[in-house]
């Protein structure tokens, strides 16, 4: 396991219900991230990558999160948990996190009983450091839990990259301004680039290198497939 830090799943009591008190969490927490660390290289360990995501079902205010474990090495699933709750928070960009963390750290918490032994890296279907404040999804989860986390996105969010190389591997840095906050990754040749930045306790070279391991066979890492198609079965059954 990477540290002896135990991991926290419950939600902070002072948990925020305005935009203006998101705001100030993320101002107040984002120095409590951690840029670097030691994750065992990708493939060699044998722990667990988890994978982490969520569903949104507005007619019912509902939020379906899923958390999944997968075999570090073979990428086989090994545990899976699902926790479905109400919207508490409105959808505002860059304070996704205070809609997403309740329901995904119930399913974390079940998922690490379930599993017996801590991921060596959570990877969330989002932004970590590139962010307008420095403290997207990744980050927060990752400062919350103690746990490494890397934040991998789809889409872009508000930034400027050349466009990387044509291989599988080619990367160009994420830019706000003239500061790095990720990198444009390409995990398949010819493909769109992946965003990934770090979340909290990880390297940028540790977390690119996670999500060419974890995107073996697809552009997206197997992480966010496996979650992504979890917690849309997990809300479909609670409508039932």
């Amino acid at each position: 396991m990477t540290s002896a830090v135990d991991p926290r799943y419950e939600l902070p009591r002072d948990w925020p219900s305005t935009e203006a008190e998101a705001i100030a969490v993320q101002e107040r927490t984002r120095g409590s991230v951690v840029v670097g660390g030691e994750v065992p290289a990708p493939g060699t360990g044998p722990g667990a990558v988890v994978g982490v995501d969520v569903a949104y079902d507005d007619e019912r205010d509902l939020v379906a999160a899923a958390a999944v474990a997968l075999d570090a090495r073979g990428l086989d699933v090994v545990a899976e948990a699902t926790a479905v709750g109400r919207v508490t928070f409105p959808y505002v960009p860059g304070l996704l996190a205070f809609r997403e963390i309740p329901a995904v750290l119930d399913a974390l918490g079940d998922l690490d009983r379930r599993l017996g032994r801590r991921p060596d890296l959570v990877v969330c279907d989002g932004y970590g450091l590139a962010h307008p404040r420095r403290f997207g999804l990744a980050s927060h989860l990752g400062v919350l839990t103690g746990l490494p986390t890397i934040g991998v996105a789809k889409n872009l969010f508000g930034f400027r990259h050349a466009d990387p190389g044509p291989r599988r591997g080619d990367w160009a840095p994420l830019l706000d301004g003239e500061e790095e906050v990720g990198r444009a990754l390409r995990t398949r040749d010819g493909v769109k680039p992946l965003f990934v930045s770090v979340g909290h306790r990880v390297t940028i070279t540790d977390a690119c290198a996670y999500t060419l391991h974890l995107a073996r066979d697809f552009r997206q890492p197997e992480t966010t497939r496996r979650a992504d198609a979890l917690c849309r079965r997990a809300l479909k059954a609670a409508g039932r």
